[in-house]
């Protein structure tokens, strides 16, 4: 930070609460961010209107999400950087800045190839924005009340799948696909304006010393490509008809492996120059918390998949008519938030988790009995409930991975975290996707096709009851020595 910067404020540690200023702060970077939530999921509900409105293929259509998706994950790995070089009120009003501009050139897109290279610009914007949004919040906090903290700061994920998909519904139904993207203007010009007023200016100071970060060129060259790569391979899966050993799957694949792996032998040789400095993994929260989030990005995104299709394609519902369906998801995991927050500041991360996962998965079994006749309300009933447990889930799990770090090394692990979700939610939908054209084959009933979407429900709770056993290597009781040897380096001796 530079000389004379104004410090983030921190969070009362007396009492417990939030400091106002923080709670500020957080309204602040949320406004931003519930574009970026908004237009993901708005568009999960888009894809097949855009694809007759815009007169293309559905398969054409598919790369305005993915084009979005790479450009999204390519980017996160440099924000760290970034934010050393700008500070955090800059970037985060540069990315906000990157994806209203890329909102607007898409709302003026003429042909399916400009929307695609107009996703580009807003990947870029909003995988800055989802990095640093964690990274200044947890920052500021200063490693206090982190369970309250991102019972805040994930207000955006419980609120985008209950309003996303209904506002996309409604739009697509009423006019034209344009409006999509004009839906985020507002957010981005409020955002703006409140970022400038109330973030602290903590970029370089005129005449101060230059304390900026060097960039690794070497590290973001294998990195980003790794990433795009893998990310690209898992998303013509559903494609290709030799599965992993297809030339479409397996080359991208291998390819982004090898890329990963050179990185990973380059960040071991410079350890903190490194782009993302993957020395965290030695604690056991940050490595712990990275494989929770993937697994549970994998159950998120691969359910958001499922759940939408089988409404539409089963029961026949609209867009429209399945969104609103999909409500007691998001409602679950809005209220179960500040519960979820008090709970692991008191007892840690590690029972709410395990509770957190065990809900999610018993919630999760039901469906892989659905049947072209099972009730709504029922099955409504069970979304509520897979929706408290995968919002405490991820408020247990993503918290967990900042306990015990120092404030220079947050950005790396809030990167890290968001990498993994990103790779774990299309993995999830690839794998889900795959299971389910499979195990549909041939159905020519809608009995039949709801016996092959109970199988892919199965896997989809395979990977909820994965992540139970890694819960407890999640940090324990706060201040005890249980927790301080959980998020201890480990080749360190933890102090008791």
């Amino acid at each position: 930070m530079g000389a004379g910067a104004t410090k983030p404020p921190p969070v009362a540690a007396e009492s417990g609460r939030i400091d106002p200023a923080l709670r500020r702060l957080t309204f602040t970077l949320i406004i931003g961010a519930l574009a970026v939530i908004f237009d993901t999921t708005i568009m999960s509900v888009a894809i097949n209107s855009l694809a007759g409105q815009l007169h293309t293929s559905l398969a054409t259509t598919q790369w305005v999400t993915t084009a979005y998706l790479l450009a999204l994950a390519a980017t996160m790995p440099a924000v760290g950087w970034a934010q050393s070089v700008l500070g955090g009120k800059r970037l985060w009003i540069a990315g906000l800045g990157m994806f209203l501009v890329g909102s607007l050139l898409c709302a003026a897109a003429w042909n399916v190839q400009s929307l695609i290279a107009f996703r580009v610009v807003q990947g870029i914007g909003g995988g800055t924005m989802m990095v640093l949004m964690f990274t200044l919040v947890m920052q500021a906090a200063e490693g206090r009340s982190i369970g309250r903290v991102m019972s805040l700061i994930t207000v955006p994920t419980a609120l985008g799948p209950i309003i996303g998909p209904v506002i996309g519904g409604a739009l697509l139904h009423l006019g034209d696909w344009r409006w999509i993207f004009l839906f985020n203007v507002p957010f981005c010009v409020v955002g703006g304006y409140l970022a400038r007023r109330d973030l602290p200016d903590d970029g370089p100071r005129p005449g101060a010393p230059a304390t900026r970060a060097r960039l690794d060129a070497v590290g973001l060259l294998l990195l980003s490509p790794g990433i795009a790569a893998i990310l690209y391979g898992l998303t013509q899966l559903s494609g290709s008809e030799g599965g992993l050993a297809g030339p479409r799957v397996a080359l991208p694949l291998l390819a982004g492996l090898a890329l990963l792996v050179g990185y990973v032998l380059r960040a071991l040789r410079l350890g903190a120059d490194a782009l993302l400095d993957i020395r965290l993994f030695r604690h056991r929260a940050v490595a712990a918390s990275s494989a929770l989030v993937f697994l549970t990005g994998a159950a998120l995104y691969g359910s958001m998949l499922l759940l939408p299709l089988y409404w539409q394609q089963v029961r026949g519902e609209s867009a429209l008519g399945a969104a609103l369906l999909l409500i007691p998801t998001g409602v679950g995991a809005l209220l179960s938030r500040a519960l979820a927050g008090r709970c692991m500041d008191r007892f840690g991360a590690r029972p709410v988790a395990v509770a957190a996962f065990v809900l999610t998965f018993a919630a999760t079994v039901p469906f892989g009995f659905v049947a072209a006749t099972t009730s709504n309300t029922a099955l409504m009933a069970v979304l509520f409930v897979r929706g408290v447990g995968l919002g405490a889930a991820m408020i247990a799990i993503m918290g967990a991975g900042f306990v015990g770090l120092e404030r220079e090394e947050i950005p790396a692990a809030a990167g890290i975290s968001r990498v993994a979700q990103q790779v774990g939610g299309s993995m999830g939908v690839a794998v889900l996707v795959v299971i389910l054209q499979r195990a549909s084959a041939g159905a020519r009933t809608p009995a039949a096709l709801a016996a092959g979407f109970g199988e892919a429900f199965w896997w989809s709770a395979a990977f909820t009851a994965a992540a139970v056993p890694l819960c407890l290597l999640l940090p324990g009781r706060p201040g005890s020595s249980a927790q301080a040897e959980d998020s201890a380096p480990a080749e360190q001796p933890s102090e008791v």
